[in-house]
């Protein structure tokens, strides 16, 4: 397991002194958010930036996954628009586009998946039909993803299509491919659903390419600083360290650019104390760092 921090909260740092900083306090891995200033898939010098970034990440050991949730960079008026569930066929290929970008950034970095949602449905469809579209959409990206071997995982989103479970599970049945996987948010799983969140841990750990992690409250879709919300986190550490989960969890705090390297620091003392408390193995403590060390 290796803990990292989305570049999405850190949207007030350059790309390159963000990740120096996660570093720096003990991050292995890191969320990259593709947008327009960090690895835009539509920029004319995206490959000498790609060549920077897996450099780096090279030089300072550290992994990545993918994460496709810019706000305006399709959309420079509609937040996260267009989307596998947009109206037109036309509007789905421009995400079917960039999902395909991301996997192929993703195959030059030797990320370890592609986060990304469903979006949510804006016209009056049956249920079975919005599905068959975004079933559609995910094959393609798929087909492209298994080309690059390039692990997708989709991420249940409230307050869009896919939002539940149950709801992934309906989409699962649908895609047999096995680089077709989850990224669970430890945070959605408190917001949405009932059963307690081990549970899911336990049920999904097949399919679990990427992690999410935050504090938030139940039925309030709002990502919040650890200790401000709602979520008991040591069955949640324990849990992903008794299913042997090796991947990346990364802190998702979108909002918290202003004060990132505050932030920064107190996600990382907060969850590398969990995990020393629950009993990590040998391996997840080397990918931590004593929290007194970071301030030396």
């Amino acid at each position: 397991m290796k803990l990292g921090y989305n570049t999405n909260g850190l949207a007030h740092h350059h790309w390159r002194q963000g990740i120096e900083l996660l570093s720096e306090f003990g991050y292995r891995s890191v969320a990259l958010t593709i947008d327009h200033n960090c690895l835009d898939p539509f920029s004319s010098d995206l490959g000498q930036q790609v060549h920077e970034m897996k450099a780096l990440l090279e030089r300072l050991d550290m992994t990545s996954v993918i994460e496709t949730g810019a706000r305006y960079l399709l959309n420079p008026r509609v937040k996260h628009e267009p989307t596998l569930m947009s109206g037109t066929a036309a509007e789905q290929n421009v995400r079917i586009d960039f999902l395909k970008r991301a996997v192929d950034i993703a195959a030059e970095l030797g990320s370890e998946a592609v986060s990304f949602w469903s979006g949510i449905l804006r016209e009056p469809l049956g249920r079975q039909t919005a599905l068959d579209r975004l079933v559609g959409g995910c094959e393609d990206v798929t087909e492209h993803a298994a080309k690059r071997e390039i692990n997708l995982a989709f991420e249940p989103e409230p307050g869009m299509f896919i939002e539940t479970m149950e709801q992934y599970q309906q989409l699962l049945d649908r895609i047999d491919a096995p680089h077709f996987g989850l990224t669970l948010d430890i945070g959605h799983l408190h917001c949405v659903e009932s059963a307690p969140i081990p549970q899911h841990l336990r049920r999904w750990s097949r399919w679990l390419f990427n992690v999410h992690i935050e504090d938030m409250c139940q039925s309030v879709h709002e990502h919040l600083r650890f200790g401000a919300g709602e979520i008991d986190f040591p069955p949640v550490l324990s849990t992903l360290v008794e299913i042997g989960y090796t991947g990346s969890v990364n802190v998702e705090l979108s909002r918290h650019s202003h004060m990132a390297p505050e932030v920064v620091r107190e996600s990382m003392d907060f969850l590398s104390n969990l995990l020393r408390e629950c009993g990590a193995d040998a391996h997840t403590r080397r990918s931590v760092v004593d929290p007194g060390a970071a301030e030396s």
